[in-house]
């Protein structure tokens, strides 16, 4: 009986995070509570659910085609349309253009368990390192710290806000930033180059740096055609903010190109599940834009998704390595 009246509990939950309301309507304390309750029941995974949503991506933003920029997708003296901007192009150099990657590299395959790891706080002491680098591609945002405990070490994509390289003369003394991304091994390095025009010089230049000297270590640029389209899929779904959250971006990303999506590190609030202070980040205090995000907004989105078994969030520290994994298959 006990048992009945728990599932019974987990189905109602999971129906009412599926259609949960704006953020504002969320009185914290309630929401955690009842998310904590959600959190202890057992994931159910759907398979239609990560079906359609794969198929809605595709059709509509085409991650396998159009996510970066590539000699196959673009041309020399192509005109490209800034993300941000109707009127603002950057023409394709051949320079420019030779040193841009064939093809995805990890084009032709269909990745299996991805983890998107965040830059919350949640993740702080939460033992998910052997966890997230279990994954079989795992992705990172804005050069965060990497740990073996909290975070993991593997990092297969990381992406580079333009405004945190501040490197002096990177092409002759390239020394500083290759030490600054050595550490991600062979993960491929993603700059929004084309999103508002100051981003663009930077970005080039960060890429004639690495080019001859860390080959094994793709520089690549977002399509802004890909970042303007996935905007409009979220915008059409009611997700109304200035610009898409890089995490939410690559999230969507990852629904599109990975068999299994597992989200760890992304919590809005300031407080935990069991409603104790926690930083924004794990690695300092740093709050982003307010103006810029809406980052509760996104996390509901997230929660729906969870809920409806098309991706697994993971708000709870984590268990002895690789545990309880099969339940979320």
């Amino acid at each position: 009986m006990k048992e009945t009246l728990h599932q019974l509990r987990c189905s109602k939950l999971r129906h009412k995070f599926s259609i949960i309301k704006p953020a504002k309507s969320i009185e914290l304390k309630n929401f955690t509570y009842e998310l904590s309750d959600l959190m202890s029941c057992p994931y159910k995974s759907n398979e239609t659910e990560r079906v359609i949503n794969r198929i809605r991506l595709q059709l509509i933003c085409n991650a396998t085609g159009s996510f970066i920029l590539t000699k196959r997708n673009t041309a020399v003296n192509q005109s490209i349309q800034y993300e941000t901007s109707a009127t603002k192009t950057y023409t394709m150099n051949p320079a420019l253009h030779s040193m841009l990657p064939e093809d995805f590299p990890w084009s032709g395959r269909r990745l299996g368990r991805c983890a998107v790891v965040g830059s919350s706080g949640i993740l702080k002491n939460s033992s998910c390192g052997s966890e997230i680098d279990s994954a079989d591609f795992v992705i990172r945002f804005n050069l965060a710290t990497i740990n073996d405990s909290d975070v993991g070490l593997k990092t297969d994509l990381i992406t580079i806000n333009p405004s945190q390289i501040r490197f002096k003369n990177m092409e002759k003394n390239p020394e500083p930033l290759v030490e600054r991304v050595s550490v991600y091994g062979n993960a491929s390095l993603i700059i929004p180059a084309f999103a508002y025009t100051f981003c663009t010089p930077v970005s080039i230049r960060t890429l004639r740096a690495l080019h001859p000297i860390r080959p094994q270590q793709p520089v690549v640029f977002f399509s802004p055609y890909y970042l303007r389209t996935l905007d409009r899929f979220w915008k059409g779904r009611g997700l109304k903010e200035v610009r898409l959250s890089t995490g939410f971006l690559l999230i969507s990303t990852a629904l599109e190109l990975c068999e299994h999506v597992h989200v760890y590190g992304f919590w809005p609030f300031g407080t935990d599940l069991q409603e104790q202070p926690i930083p924004y980040h794990y690695y300092d205090l740093l709050r982003p834009h307010p103006y810029m995000h809406k980052m509760p907004e996104e996390f509901l989105r997230l929660l729906q998704l969870h809920s409806q078994g098309a991706l697994t969030l993971h708000l709870q520290p984590c268990s002895t390595p690789g545990e309880n994994l099969e339940n979320n298959f």
